[in-house]
């Protein structure tokens, strides 16, 4: 693959014209093409369009800069806000960009791609460094040459890296625990969550066995621990100068929750308790009996709904129904106390291992924002967010995080409301609002990342996010590179999306060849792009 540029990657972006033509970006079996031209405008202070081409070939990466001369239009830039000017734009690496035997896949195709977002104005990259690919084959044996070799990339190409340490598994790229842990596993089928059917999950270990020798004689926090150090140590040369954050891997896909769908996040319902594992029951068994009710401590719910089943088929989660009892704010309090400690002992760790080196630290919520209509916001029970007493289940969280000096990041910042099934009774920008203001309240810095899947009018609802100055976001992470994101039609849209971010526009003189520009664009076709996708 050969990439040609011409432009000045310190310029500013003011417009985007985006068309392909076998544009060799190629993730797993999909490959992206098109028609004919690749050119993204830039200006600067010379008032000169600075174009930049990009053109592929299946040889090699070449990137070089060659300032034209053409005359350009003269533009004028509209005020940001104080909330848009703090924002740090960054774009995450594929899941599986190191594969579990610890190569860089599709190599080519990412540092091309890594050009063209340094040269668009990105900051930098999140990179998913996984458990299951570092400490593979034995507890303490570290291989981390994979990853070095991305992180050396990104220096050389320019952008900064956010590193996102993962103690879970991924279905979606075929990555699971460490073989070693798989092992133990195995023998003992207790560390892993567990639903009332017997269904384990085993991606993630229980939040029960967080101090229980189970691994070799040590614990999970004693193992995250070495895995951390391990890290720190091994690159130490990029902390702080191209590594400038680092997410902990905080439960189910990284984020802080139980696995309350398991593996089928689209089924209907809310999702089910995760309790059933012998440690989870030992603790619910061990909680009943020191409150005065030990018949309590016998399971998790008889009553609740099934996978499903959504949440007002069974009296658990209706109004007036047990989640209201004193049983169910027994059992509530008690199965999201565990999320708490686990949150606070995995930050800990980390704020512990990575002290002194002056880089931020940061852990992930999930935004689940089906049911939320509900007065018992049931897809949030499951999950594991719950307080009593009329307390608030995120600012509860959220002093976790403040105690341990870390950021939290939030997903979901592209949808909205008017997109969700009226079904669902879903509410996501309520639910996110609730969010940011319980961060707000503690003192929490916020970042932002998007859903996994494009929606419609996503980059709209993204920047009317970061525009929010009641809850300054500091960083955002799109999510992710792959073939989607490098089609015709999402690319172009990306661009836009930084373009608005960049807060130009051109002066009244030259609207009409503007306009002519992005008809120009907007006749691109689709490809394999997503047709849903609009721009902001």
């Amino acid at each position: 693959m050969e990439v040609s540029v011409i432009g000045n990657p310190q310029a500013r972006i003011c417009r985007a014209e985006l068309a392909y033509r076998e544009l060799g970006f190629r993730f797993g079996s999909d490959v992206i093409s098109g028609e004919s031209r690749n050119r993204v405008s830039f200006c600067n202070q010379s008032s000169k369009w600075k174009e930049i081409a990009i053109r592929c070939s299946s040889r090699s990466v070449k990137c070089e800069a060659i300032v034209s001369g053409a005359a350009s239009p003269f533009l004028k830039s509209t005020p940001k806000s104080k909330s848009l000017e703090s924002v740090k734009l960054f774009v995450g690496l594929p899941l599986d960009t190191v594969s579990d035997c610890n190569n860089v896949n599709h190599l080519k195709a990412i540092t091309a791609g890594l050009k063209a977002l340094k040269l668009l104005g990105v900051e930098g990259i999140e990179l998913p460094i996984f458990w299951g690919v570092v400490e593979k084959e034995a507890a303490g044996k570290y291989e981390w040459s994979g990853y070095l070799a991305v992180a050396e990339i990104v220096k050389k190409v320019g952008l900064k890296l956010h590193a996102s340490l993962s103690f879970h598994g991924s279905k979606q790229t075929e990555i699971g625990l460490p073989d070693w842990v798989a092992k133990i596993g195995d023998a003992e089928p207790g560390i892993y969550f567990t639903d009332r059917y017997g269904q384990q999950y085993k991606d993630c270990l229980s939040f029960a066995v967080d101090d229980v020798p189970v691994l070799d004689g040590k614990t999970p926090m004693e193992v995250y621990r070495g895995f951390c150090e391990s890290f720190k140590s091994a690159f130490a040369d990029y902390m702080g100068n191209t590594i400038t954050g680092i997410t902990l891997g905080l439960g189910p896909d990284g984020e802080l929750k139980y696995p309350s769908h398991q593996h089928n996040a689209k089924l209907s319902g809310a999702g089910e308790f995760q309790c059933y594992d012998k440690h989870m029951l030992s603790a619910l068994k061990g909680y009943a009996e020191s409150t005065g009710n030990p018949l309590w401590g016998l399971g998790g719910p008889h009553d609740a709904p099934a996978y499903d089943q959504q949440p007002n088929s069974s009296s658990f989660f209706s109004d007036g129904g047990s989640w209201e009892s004193q049983y169910g704010d027994f059992f509530l309090s008690w199965y999201s106390s565990l999320l708490t400690s686990h949150a606070d002992r995995v930050l800990s760790v980390a704020s512990s291992a990575f002290s002194g080196i002056g880089v931020p630290l940061c852990g992930k919520l999930p935004l689940l924002h089906q049911w939320h209509k509900l007065r018992s916001h049931p897809s949030e029970l499951t999950a594991g967010f719950y307080s009593s007493n009329g307390q608030d289940r995120y600012e509860a969280i959220a002093e976790i995080f403040a105690k341990n000096s870390c950021r939290m990041i939030i997903p979901g910042m592209d949808l909205s409301d008017e997109h969700q099934s009226p079904e669902s009774l879903s509410s996501p920008e309520s639910l996110l609002g609730h969010i940011k203001t319980s961060c707000k309240k503690q003192g929490v810095v916020v970042s932002g990342q998007n859903s996994s899947t494009p929606v419609p009018g996503g980059f709209e609802r993204i920047v009317e996010n970061l525009k929010d100055e009641n809850v300054g976001i500091d960083l955002f992470t799109y999510q992710r590179m792959g073939a989607l994101f490098f089609s015709p039609e999402h690319f172009h849209a990306f661009t836009v999306f930084v373009r608005n971010l960049s807060q130009f526009e051109l002066s009244s003189d030259d609207q009409a060849s503007e306009a002519e520009v992005e008809a120009e664009t907007a006749s691109i076709g689709s490809g394999t792009g997503a047709p849903s996708l609009q721009t902001a």
